[in-house]
Parts: C-alpha cells; sequence; structure tokens
C-alpha cells in the first residue's frame, strides 16, 4: 500500500504489554489499528488479547504479511530474539514504500539485517529505541529513531502523540545507544536482586540500603528496589533477551561481554522461576505487584534453601 501523510493504517506486530499500549493511545488520535500476534490463535491464552483489542476497536490480522499489505506504518513490538523472523516475515507485504519502525531491542547488527529485507522489497525501514519503560509514559515515552529514512518519519509518528528525535541517519546509532544504556539498567535490576537477597539473608539489607542512600541521595532505594523486583519478574524473560542482543551489541565493539551475560543469565533465571510460579500465579491481580521487595527476596530464599547444595 502506498503511504500518504499522514498515516492512518497502522500495523502493530507484537501485542504484549507494549502493543496494547500504542494499541489503546493510537486509536485515541482516531487512526485505524490492526494487529497481528502469535498468541492470538493460542486459544484461551489469547482470549484477554483478543478480548483487549475488541474493546479497542482493533482488528486482529492473521499474518505478518496481510497486516503488511493493508498498513502505512507497520510497528514491530516484540521480543529481541523475534526481531529478525517479524521483520522478514512482513517484508513481502512491505511494498510501496510502506513504513516499518522497528522498536525492538536488538543489536546493532541485528537491526542492519532487519532492514536489509524491509528495503529490497520497497518498504522503508526506521529503527527505533525506546529510551525508558514504557508504561509511566506510554506513547510519549522517549524514542530514538534511526537510519536513512528515518528523518522522513518522526514529524509524522510524533503528530499523532510519540516523542521521538532522529538519533542519526546512519543505521545502528539509536540501537547502540539503547544497548549501552541497557548494560546498566538491566544490569541494575539484576545486581539489586542479586544484592538485597543476599543482605536479606544475612540480615544486613537495611544496612545496605542506608549505605546506598548516604552514596546516592536522590534515590530512594526502597521503592527503586520494589520497582526492579518488580518489572524483572513480570518481564524477565523479555528483559533476558534483550540482554543476550546487549552482550551481542558488546561483541560488535571487541569487547567480552562479563556483565551482560551475567544480567542475561539472572533475569532469565528470574524469569523461569516466575514461570514455575514461585511468585503466584500470573493471572493474579497481585503478582509482580508486591510493594516490599523484601517478600519476593524471602521467596526466592526458600526456594535455594529448598535446593540441595545451592
Amino acid at each position: 500500500m502506498a503511504t500518504t501523510a499522514p498515516l492512518k493504517q497502522i500495523g502493530l506486530v507484537g501485542y504484549g504489554e507494549v502493543g496494547r499500549i500504542l494499541a489503546e493511545d493510537l486509536t485515541h488520535h482516531g487512526l485505524v489499528v490492526r494487529a497481528t500476534d502469535l498468541m492470538f490463535s493460542q486459544g484461551g491464552a489469547g482470549d484477554p488479547l483478543r478480548r483487549h483489542a475488541a474493546e479497542h476497536g482493533v482488528q486482529v490480522i492473521a499474518t505478518h504479511r496481510e497486516l503488511a499489505e493493508v498498513s502505512d506504518l507497520v510497528i514491530s513490538a516484540v521480543t529481541a530474539s523475534q526481531t529478525l523472523v517479524v521483520a522478514e516475515a512482513c517484508a513481502p507485504g512491505c511494498g510501496a514504500g510502506t513504513w516499518f519502525l522497528d522498536l525492538n531491542s536488538a543489536s546493532p547488527g541485528a537491526k542492519a539485517r532487519a532492514a536489509q529485507g524491509v528495503n529490497a522489497a520497497g518498504g522503508r525501514y526506521v529503527e527505533g529505541a525506546v529510551m525508558t519503560s514504557v508504561p509511566p509514559y506510554r506513547i510519549r515515552v522517549p524514542l530514538l529513531l534511526g537510519g536513512p529514512d528515518a528523518a522522513g518519519l518522526v514529524e509524522q509518528v510524533n503528530a499523532f502523540g510519540f516523542q521521538a528525535r532522529v538519533a542519526s541517519d546512519r543505521l545502528g546509532v539509536a540501537s547502540a545507544t539503547k544497548m549501552c544504556r541497557s548494560v546498566i539498567i538491566k544490569g541494575m535490576e539484576a545486581m539489586m536482586i542479586e544484592s538485597l537477597t543476599t543482605a536479606r539473608h544475612h540480615g544486613v539489607e537495611d544496612a545496605v540500603l542506608a549505605s546506598l542512600a548516604e552514596t546516592f541521595p536522590g534515590v530512594d532505594w526502597e521503592q527503586q528496589a520494589s520497582y526492579f523486583f518488580q518489572r524483572v519478574i513480570e518481564h524477565g524473560r523479555r528483559r533476558s533477551e534483550e540482554v543476550r542482543e546487549v552482550a551481542q551489541t558488546v561483541r560488535e565493539a571487541g569487547l567480552t561481554p562479563w556483565s551482560a551475560d551475567g544480567t542475561a543469565d539472572r533475569q532469565a533465571w528470574m524469569a523461569d522461576l516466575a514461570d514455575d510460579g514461585l511468585f503466584g500465579p500470573r493471572s493474579s491481580k497481585d503478582f509482580a505487584r508486591s510493594p516490599d521487595w523484601r517478600t519476593e527476596a524471602d521467596r526466592l530464599l526458600a526456594h535455594v534453601r529448598d535446593i540441595p547444595n545451592a
């Protein structure tokens, strides 16, 4: 489908937390929003997603190609490991200048490979780097765009709520910025879980938090710790995949990603425990919402004490 300005037909690939937020905010701007997600076809597991789509007037599309064919702009918001898969699946439908905005947390190399197929089919690939957590900001989350076509898209998406700016006309710059930031941010999450759970075991958590508050007085460390636990418990799988891409970004620079690899392992470990029900059923309204990180740390400690030689 040939694109016109302003954009009106939006296709969302991925209907997770970010996809649903974008769907809500985009439909409020009077845009036609369609979506595809593997979960839509997963029987009972996909029911909540289909209900959400119906409630917000989002049309469910069966395949990536069909979605791209009826979209002016395709927005890819899936887990990092699916970045290239989604781009390749959408590419055959991205003819006549269809925009493809890739919001996934992938390495510069992965973004470059994703761009090849989309651009070869006649689409216009733009990488996007989401620079902080989406829920507090929703569609207005700080967003970096990159690639030769980024300047042509930025004003169009900002017209319906995005807070985007062009990082570079060179593909990979925006993603590198995101990946390098994630070394620290996702690493802090993993380190806080490891540090405070260990401190809880030794009975020194209050002293550790007091020391952090003295060194970094501008941070509410109690609140921050609880937030870190909540986010990793709920989204550890997605985060672990992102940090695998972070590690690849570090390798692309010629360094060994010791910190990133460790962070990815810790995030994946938390995701495995969450999937096994250690933190309660995911369907519960209280899942990953404990206001006190100690509750979750105690669950972790009880778990490891039950494992021989842990």
